[in-house]
């Protein structure tokens, strides 16, 4: 029997919940109403918190800067390069995992721990690997005779190199998702499938994406709402910079120089409000999509 909530119980409730709305409000809620409204500050005196200045230039002087449409360009590209290939990785590895296979508890670790990894570490790891001279990488290439690669200071391949060190940090959460998907999905529709014949791959397609679509959905929404704010990886990589010739500058790179660099307050908000805005903008064409083609079991 569920008992009626009352002005006490509600008040009760609300004093468990203060502290962690407190801390919400603080550095959550307040920063991102704050942001917005210094979006619109043209004159503001930082120091004294005096605001001479209202208006729209700020974003109209964002989209005649150069500088932001690179940025847009290359946080569109980096989402396209890592979002479907880490998805398809994720599941195939995840699929294998999920089979009888020996020590499959710790592929799942050892799949698990880049994404715990500190972002620093790993940026140091995958530089030594893309190193020109002496990296790993170049040395497999080397053995196919390609010529060695300057991944990390040829405008060309940073943004290719960024892409690779992102699905490899992302992949172990995604697994993670997709074994919890897989191991929901009831055994009775498979072996209904293998009566009527069904071959592997067409259990994969009738039998597992669909009934792995919600998962999927919600691997999709979380995956590019992180890829486009993308800048640990990006400042840990290329030794705080947005790689040679900006060839690695995004949306969230761009808000820190404009904010902490270059001191345009007003500016980096506006670019904060703008890339809120894209993401929000995919987050409700993924809801509408999502309504026709996820099935639930």
């Amino acid at each position: 029997m569920m008992l009626k909530p009352t002005w006490k119980s509600t008040l009760k409730a609300l004093l468990y919940l203060l502290p962690a709305l407190l801390i919400l409000v603080t550095f959550n809620i307040y920063p991102i109403v704050k942001s917005f409204l210094m979006s619109f500050y043209t004159n503001y005196d930082f120091f004294k918190n005096i605001i001479n200045e209202r208006g729209f230039s700020n974003f109209i002087e964002l989209f005649q800067d150069p500088n932001f449409i690179q940025a847009l360009q290359n946080t569109v590209i980096f989402v396209i390069g890592v979002v479907p290939i880490s998805i398809i990785l994720s599941l195939a590895i995840a699929i294998l995992l999920n089979s009888k296979i020996k020590f499959s508890g710790l592929f799942r670790t050892i799949y698990f721990l880049p994404f715990v990894t500190s972002v620093v570490a790993v940026a140091i790891v995958w530089s030594w690997i893309f190193h020109s001279d002496y990296g790993l990488l170049n040395y497999f290439l080397g053995w196919f005779g390609v010529d060695p690669i300057d991944w990390l200071t040829d405008p060309t391949f940073a943004m290719p190199a960024l892409i690779i060190l992102s699905i490899w940090k992302g992949l172990g959460f995604n697994i993670i998702i997709f074994l919890a998907g897989l191991q929901s999905v009831n055994e009775q529709y498979y072996l209904a499938a293998k009566v009527d014949g069904a071959s592997a791959w067409h259990r994969f397609k009738s039998v597992t994406l669909p009934l792995l679509s919600p998962t999927m959905f919600f691997v999709s929404i979380i995956s590019i709402i992180n890829a486009f704010k993308v800048f640990d990886e990006i400042f840990a990589l290329f030794n705080g910079k947005p790689g040679p010739a900006n060839s690695a500058l995004t949306v969230v790179y761009y808000v820190y120089q404009k904010f902490y660099e270059e001191w345009e307050f007003g500016l980096a908000s506006a670019a904060a409000f703008v890339l809120f805005i894209i993401v929000f903008l995919f987050t409700i064409i993924q809801l509408i999509i999502g309504r026709k083609f996820v099935h639930y079991q």
